[in-house]
């Protein structure tokens, strides 16, 4: 791949290898917070005693207005008087070999994990994501 050349320094330098892995993750930090996937659900009003106090969300829980949270599928969400909007909390790997390798998502760590799709014992290099 072409992108991994930007990643990958080409003097065998300690320093130098340490500065482009943090060149790298600024870059891919910096795609994430730019390219962040959102989306809203009109408000589904939420009751108590006669007395709207927030939204209900697809699962029918009841968040009062202004709170926020992270809901099952990763993406942080919350709810105002226009509904609720939320999301994601992850970046999700596209820079990667997709011949050999596979992603992987972890609801519990909200993170991908690249690996070869022969075993998934050995990480796959990626170089780009998106948020």
């Amino acid at each position: 791949m072409t992108c991994l050349k930007l990643c990958k320094p080409s003097v065998k330098s300690e320093g130098l290898e340490v500065k482009t892995i943090l060149a790298c993750l600024l870059v891919l930090a910096s795609v994430t917070q730019s390219n962040a996937d959102c989306f809203g659900e009109p408000l589904n009003p939420g009751m108590s005693r006669g007395e709207l106090i927030g939204c209900l969300d697809s699962n029918g829980e009841l968040h009062e207005f202004g709170m926020h949270w992270t809901n099952t599928d990763c993406y942080y969400c919350s709810c105002t008087w226009s509904g609720i909007s939320c999301c994601t909390t992850f970046v999700k790997p596209t820079g990667y070999d997709g011949e050999k390798c596979v992603s992987i998502f972890n609801k519990e760590t909200c993170t991908y994990k690249i690996v070869e799709k022969e075993g998934h014992s050995k990480e796959c290099p990626i170089c780009a994501a998106a948020g």
